[in-house]
């Protein structure tokens, strides 16, 4: 197997490490507080500023998933309901996350068991259904499922389907959800075993379906089919007048004396549908997904689509090009000084401080001193991470502002977060455009702040299919939460 460690050289070691001044004050820090804490170089960390020359004026109120692995629809989400603030000229809107979850967990629920049926030849130890059975009811998902569950289930607003115990933490109800799966993927396998035709493994599947409708709607509480819109607008909205009415707050109230009337928007038994198509006027399919993975095997130039992920069956495919890094900034920035904010992917916990008291909301590469705490060289470029499993995409959050330097290039971002107004500063972080262009890797805009030439080779370049266990999905992060 090769050679064992030799106790006489661990005890060399001992000595050799006890004999440094330096080795124990970076012993006493490291045991004294987090590795983080110990590492941080205030000196740096204070010459961040969240200042910013481009950033939406309008950004929201902070939102936050909580105990759950939805950051992919909080973003998508916090993006979208941009184009509703601005059509309803208020200064924040949230759509219902619970409804996109319950949808989003009964289309997984479908496409698993899609994939089972027609996995259904191979082995049970096969790495396709392994990897079926292992990911296919899990809180994580891609821009893409968002856009597919808007333009098939329509938006709500959050007062229409609060968030509920399951949405705010998913364990126990994904624990369920995982277990009636697995249950029905092993009765599908035996049934067709056993010599079940196609048609009635569809119709057990349909069964099937019906007692996860039932788990999720226990959970999350039922989807509104229909339901009334009652929102105060500003003096812009663009919606019909003969549908806003002027109220004005009554004289007995002391309160009432210098109150301006209130324009109440009123839209009744309107469905989701309606409700996205009137009142979020964007198009869910006009996006690029953009991705910057360098590496001999991941050419840039060349689009991927991930096998067995899609999460709507007949949705739009997942679908990435990837393009320098350079790029990724080129367009973020064009969306940015649009006014439309930017939804975006990056390895968050990288260098991240993000539990020590102070500079908690700042993303950099010269930050965080890990090398000089342990006196140890941790650099390694974004390739080889990427070939080592060093890295990938983890959670999806949403550029707000971008501060430029003398040539145009960005300096750092504003980043808006969906772990609550207490996480970061204010909900907000800074990262610096190096940090991002190591640990980031995904941008997703409208085709219109797409360079043309970068846009022909996402509608032109033959996409290439990759399974979930390749480098580049593990790259691009097959359970972003």
């Amino acid at each position: 197997m090769g050679k064992a460690l030799d106790p006489d050289w661990a005890a060399q070691q001992n000595q050799e490490f006890q004999e440094s001044r330096a080795n124990h004050i970076a012993r006493n820090a490291g045991t004294a507080t987090n590795v983080m804490q110990a590492a941080r170089d205030t000196s740096v960390m204070r010459t961040y500023h969240d200042t910013y020359g481009i950033s939406i004026s309008k950004t929201g109120d902070i939102t936050n998933q909580r105990q759950s692995g939805r950051c992919w629809m909080f973003s998508a989400f916090n993006v979208a309901r941009h184009a509703a603030m601005d059509y309803l000229d208020v200064d924040t809107f949230e759509f219902s996350q619970a409804y996109g979850m319950f949808y989003d967990k009964l289309e997984k629920a479908n496409a698993m068991l899609e994939r089972i049926i027609e996995t259904k030849d191979l082995p049970y130890d096969d790495r396709s259904v392994c990897e079926i059975l292992d990911n296919g009811m899990s809180d994580g998902g891609y821009y893409s499922f968002a856009m597919n569950l808007i333009s098939k289930w329509g938006l709500v607003p959050k007062s229409a389907m609060p968030e509920t115990a399951a949405s705010k933490n998913s364990s126990e109800m994904d624990a369920q959800l995982n277990r009636l799966l697995h249950r029905d993927a092993g009765i599908l396998r035996k049934a067709y075993k056993d010599g079940a035709s196609e048609e009635l493994l569809e119709s057990q599947k349909g069964d099937m379906l019906d007692e996860v409708y039932r788990v999720l709607a226990i959970c999350l509480g039922e989807p509104p089919a229909k339901f009334d819109l009652e929102v105060e607008v500003g003096p812009n909205c663009k919606a019909e007048e003969s549908k806003i009415q002027e109220v004005t707050p009554k004289p007995e109230h002391e309160d009432a004396k210098d109150s301006k009337p209130k324009r109440i928007l009123r839209d009744f038994d309107i469905t989701p549908l309606e409700f996205a198509s009137h009142y979020a006027p964007f198009d869910p399919n006009d996006y690029v997904d953009l991705v910057s993975m360098p590496g001999d095997a991941r050419p840039y130039g060349h689009a991927y689509h991930l096998t067995l992920t899609d999460s709507v069956v007949d949705g739009k495919p997942n679908h990435l090009l990837n393009v320098k890094s350079e790029e990724l900034d080129k367009t973020a920035i064009a969306s940015l000084k649009a006014g439309v904010p930017v939804s975006f992917s990056c390895d968050v916990m990288q260098q991240f401080p993000r539990h020590i008291e102070d500079y908690k909301y700042i993303l950099s590469t010269d930050g965080i001193d890990l090398d000089g705490l342990f006196n140890v060289e941790f650099k390694m470029d974004r390739a080889s991470m990427i070939d080592m499993r060093e890295t990938s995409l983890t959670h999806a959050m949403t550029f707000e502002g971008v501060e430029l330097n003398e040539n145009g290039a960005p300096k750092a971002w504003r980043i808006e977060n969906s772990w609550g107004k207490d996480q970061g500063k204010d909900g907000y972080l800074i990262a610096s455009a190096d940090w991002f262009h190591l640990y980031g890797g995904e941008v997703i805009v409208r085709r219109e702040f797409v360079d043309p030439e970068i846009l022909k080779a996402w509608d032109e370049t033959p996409v290439e299919d990759v399974t979930p266990w390749s480098g580049m999905a593990q790259a691009y992060g097959r359970n972003r939460q």
